[in-house]
């Protein structure tokens, strides 16, 4: 099906400053709008920004309805054309979903396109399932994407190639959140356990894995359970935040293994390009 929506607006929070984890604060861009410096690829860690999202964030603001069926139906990979302003007729490809529908299009494109203009989506994903692998529950995720990451069969489990694995110890604000609905972040504040982990290096577009989270119908622990996820959006000054991760496979029965190969990009098995 056909949704659409429009460029979004860049928002600053309410009050201006962003408090840091030690009481400093600062006034930092990062959601919504285009953002010309920042593609999938690049590092989730570093920006002079806060929850910064790659490429265009676009939005159905004006009606509900419209709004969730934007966000509900879209997956992972869909392609998207601008239909309205100096960029129509530009195509791209959805990279992520924060508050706001993230898609990335050449640079040439996000150069000429302005907040307003009309982008459509060709969505392809919702209720796609895996017949022989009943308990495996797939979310976001299109078949294109699906068919670029690597799954392999490995015994009775399905082998997905992950840039790194999160412990689920980290995972934040997010968690009370529908799992088809916006992300989980991990919590950031630590940076000495960041570096230690090697999550400092974690790249937007990075495949994730995380053990014992069960991302069914929410974002919760439990013993056994394994979900695949994205990084969809930067790190975050915030308590409690951090880059943003959005759920794309989920099992609790050990359907899902995983082994770590930190080439596993979106940009990459996408051909996303610059």
């Amino acid at each position: 099906m056909a949704v659409a929506g429009s460029v979004s607006e860049p928002a600053v929070r309410p009050g201006q400053y962003i408090p840091h984890p030690d009481g400093r604060a600062a006034v930092l861009p990062g959601m919504y709008g285009i953002t010309y410096n920042v593609r999938c690829g690049n590092r989730a860690f570093g920006w002079a920004g806060d929850h910064v999202e790659p490429g265009v964030s676009i939005d159905d603001e004006k009606d509900s309805g419209r709004h969730h069926a934007l966000h509900y139906l879209t997956c992972i990979g869909n392609e998207a054309m601008v239909t309205s302003g100096m960029a129509a007729g530009a195509r791209g490809v959805v990279i992520g979903e924060h508050a706001r529908i993230l898609v990335q299009f050449d640079a040439a494109a996000q150069e000429v396109m302005v907040p307003g203009d009309r982008v459509q989506i060709i969505t392809r994903g919702r209720g796609l399932g895996l017949p022989d692998f009943p308990e495996v529950e797939l979310k976001k995720l299109s078949p294109r994407l699906f068919n670029a990451m690597g799954v392999t069969l490995s015994g009775n489990r399905l082998h997905v190639p992950v840039a790194m694995e999160l412990p689920i110890r980290i995972m934040g604000s997010g968690a009370e959140l529908n799992s088809e609905y916006v992300d989980q972040d991990l919590m950031s504040g630590d940076r000495a356990l960041m570096a230690e982990l090697g999550i400092d290096k974690m790249r937007l577009g990075d495949l994730i894995a995380i053990r014992h989270a069960d991302h069914h119908f929410g974002r919760s622990y439990r013993e056994g359970a394994v979900s695949i996820a994205l990084c969809i959006h930067g790190d975050s000054i915030m308590t409690g935040h951090g880059p943003g991760i959005l759920t794309l496979m989920t099992a609790r029965d050990g359907s899902i293994d995983f082994s770590v190969d930190p080439a596993a990009n979106i940009a990459t098995a996408l051909q996303l390009g610059d």
